[in-house]
């Protein structure tokens, strides 16, 4: 993930380059071989760290999934009893908006392959999705009481959906920069739930 400061181990680099190389090419439009070649070991030498492709695919899939879950939770207990809802909903939408503007193949090889997955790892993935949804929407609630829950669930997706769209937002070198790009989407993120929220009266 982006707050990842130390370097990145080998299996690390096979799985990044993997996300890159799928998401341009497809998952089967992509060798063993090639992967191995971006990361500058044999193919055969991939299955000293995976069992194939398939192992890659899951572990991409599960993993990001389980690394937004824990990223979040980490921050609701940072934030404890002394921070506010709306803080805590402003850290979770920068959390979001990282891997969004950070893990863009990922995003691509979600909605592209998930449906590759075996049935166990896709009802893995989806379980922690309902479990990360579910949070934010305790905490939007928090922040807009009128908000009823089931509106909160579909706000939340929607908000995600926002978020999630950096892939189709052209090159990198062709957006603002990312400070800037980031304060657009957490304005939006922002404006998508207030505006989804009943007025009291």
């Amino acid at each position: 993930m982006a707050t990842r400061t130390d370097a990145p181990t080998r299996r690390e680099q096979i799985l990044k380059e993997a996300a890159r190389l799928f998401a341009e090419r497809g998952f089967h439009g992509v060798g063993v071989d090639e992967i191995g070649a971006a990361v500058g070991i044999s193919g055969p030498g991939l299955y000293r760290h995976f069992a194939g492709k398939d192992a890659m695919l899951a572990e991409l899939l599960v993993g990001i999934s389980g690394q937004l879950l824990t990223g979040a939770k980490r921050r609701l207990a940072e934030a404890g009893g002394g921070a506010g809802p709306e803080a805590v909903l402003d850290s979770l939408i920068e959390g979001h908006i990282d891997f969004a503007l950070d893990d863009r193949p990922l995003i691509t090889l979600h909605d592209r392959e998930l449906d590759r997955l075996r049935d166990s790892d896709r009802k893995l993935v989806r379980q922690l999705q309902r479990q990360y949804v579910e949070l934010w929407v305790d905490v939007v609630r928090q922040v807009h009481p009128t908000l009823a829950e089931p509106a909160a669930r579909s706000a939340v997706h929607s908000v995600f959906g926002l978020l999630n769209s950096t892939p189709h937002l052209g090159r990198r070198g062709v957006l603002p920069g990312r400070g800037a790009t980031a304060e657009l989407l957490h304005r939006m993120a922002k404006g998508a739930f207030a505006a989804a929220a009943p007025v009291e009266g």
